[in-house]
């Protein structure tokens, strides 16, 4: 019997496809199929590539929690979720270029698995639930290459340009028995992953959907009083339980008060454990994975519903780099202009408010953006949050100047690519003290204006968008504006009040007569 979450056929649409319940999205095993054909096709034009040479993916294992007997919850290898779309460990999978047939190669359990485990799927339900040519075991491997006949074996080996650590190669028994390259295929596959299927861009778009309802959860039931991690549990709970969104794309970063000012905040040694005070800056970066596919959201306001005029300045100034950056992305465009656009408005807007003073050119020159926002515009994402070819051969390299050089692309815009859109303004004390006390950038800052807005924390305002034709379409859905935020959180207060009075009714009779 095949599992809940994959179907042969279904009222959607005919052919396999992986749902969380007839409320969730479907999506069509066909993506998965799309990729490989994708990648066939452009390694075919790679005249390095002979013409019967075969792929050969590993899929991800189960990681032990160290030495016990449990194990970290499951999330497939992304290139090989790509690929395959297969959710189980200890797989392989292989494509032949030349005429795209897809063999999976699942492994051999022993009965005693299907006691503690559950039920032991057939080579002919793994073929029907993912939609692939041929099935078979893992130690069939060498028998069925040989078969085969290729004359390489293509293998992925790659170092991530936002991680630093490099992808495993495929290895088995036997495979020193062909002919094998490893760097052949990382820069042919990652340059596909960064252009986006309409059907890829489908389940992001729904991961955005989830997420962007959660985040409006949040905003509804925040109250200060609350931790940090009640507002976590929160998101976590509606993607699940309404999104079917099992995983989320990165741990969740719930930072209120100054932690709105550290930039990868609910980690373990500052895990979304701070009392929501009234009066704090919240700053929330969560986003839901469905399928494997990533949405990546951030939503700033006040923990009370209401902004102070300093939240407002500083929320307004990061907004309008948001919507400026929204309408001049397009196709040709560079994403290094676009950071330095975001850059000079947020300086702009900082010295209109008297936060800063001086020519925001020079300050530009002097680096005063990166004290500001240390980090870069925005990302790729896809199957991870931080997706893959911001620095392929061929694009753009990675730029010098402050603050820019932490973009993780520069590369020039093109249809299908999806993107964040996240200024942000922080008040990080390491920062400002640095710029304080170095004279080419200390003239610039209104020292107490600064001192001031020390423990303001920040805001950050992330939208995830696909690159189209003509510009971009945001595919993120929260209130952005203070109105539209202000009003959203007031109509949670209402909500409240309203479920109390129903709930009950002879204490607002008596409160009434009193």
């Amino acid at each position: 019997m095949l599992s809940h979450k994959y179907h042969n056929s279904s009222r959607r649409g005919s052919g396999a496809v992986y749902m969380m319940g007839d409320h969730t999205l479907a999506v069509p095993m066909e993506l998965f199929a799309v990729n490989r054909r994708r990648l066939c096709d452009r390694l075919r034009k790679n005249t390095r590539v002979p013409e019967d040479a075969a792929v050969v993916l590993q899929g991800g294992d189960e990681i032990p929690h160290y030495a016990s007997d449990t194990v970290h919850l499951f999330q497939q290898e992304a290139y090989f979720q790509w690929t395959f779309g297969v959710e189980m460990p200890g797989y392989y999978g292989v494509v032949q270029v030349s005429s795209g047939k897809s063999i999976l190669f699942m492994p051999r359990l022993p009965e005693e698995y299907s006691i503690w485990m559950g039920h032991l799927f057939t080579p002919e339900e793994i073929k029907a639930k993912y939609a692939v040519d041929e099935v078979f075991y893992v130690d069939e491997i060498v028998k069925v290459l040989s078969s085969m006949q290729p004359s390489l074996l293509l293998t992925l080996s790659g170092v991530n340009s936002d991680s630093g650590l490099t992808n495993q190669a495929a290895m088995f028994d036997g495979i020193s028995e062909f002919n094998v390259n490893d760097t052949l295929l990382y820069p042919e596959i990652s340059e596909c992953r960064v252009i986006k299927t309409p059907m890829e861009i489908e389940v992001i778009r729904y991961a955005n959907k989830i997420s962007s309802e959660a985040h409006i959860q949040i905003m509804k039931k925040i109250r200060p009083g609350m931790y940090e991690y009640q507002c976590e549990a929160i998101f976590l709970e509606y993607c699940y339980y309404v999104g079917g969104c099992r995983h989320v794309a990165y741990t969740c970063i719930c930072g209120s008060g100054n932690n709105g000012a550290v930039l990868h905040y609910g980690h373990a040694s500052a895990p979304n454990s701070k009392r929501i005070n009234d009066g704090d800056m919240c700053l929330f970066d969560m986003g839901g994975s469905y399928c494997g596919y990533a949405s990546d959201i951030t939503c700033s306001f006040p923990a009370n519903g209401k902004f102070t005029r300093d939240q407002r300045h500083i929320y307004n100034a990061v907004l309008k780099a948001n919507d400026a950056v929204m309408q001049a992305a397009r196709p040709g465009v560079s994403w290094t202009d676009m950071h330095r656009l975001a850059n000079r408005i947020l300086l702009e807007e900082l010295r209109d408010k008297g936060i800063l003073k001086g020519d925001v050119d020079e300050m530009l020159k002097a680096g005063i953006a990166a004290i500001f926002q240390p980090h870069g515009l925005g990302h790729f994402m896809g199957l991870d949050v931080h997706d893959v070819g911001g620095y392929l051969p061929g694009h753009p390299e990675r730029p010098d100047e402050a603050g820019v050089n932490k973009l993780r692309t520069a590369r020039i815009l093109e249809p299908g690519m999806v993107l964040t859109i996240e200024p942000g303004c922080y008040f990080i004390d390491t920062l400002l003290d640095r710029a304080l006390s170095n004279p080419e950038q200390s003239k610039f800052l209104v020292r107490e204006e600064i001192d001031r807005l020390r423990g303001f924390g920040g805001v950050r305002i992330e939208d995830d968008v696909v690159v189209t034709e003509t510009g971009v379409i945001n595919l993120t859905k929260v209130p952005r504006t203070v109105k539209e935020i202000e009003e959203t959180m007031a109509s949670g207060h209402k909500e409240e009040t309203t479920a109390h009075k129903e709930a009950h009714p002879h204490n607002v009779k008596c409160q009434k007569i009193l």
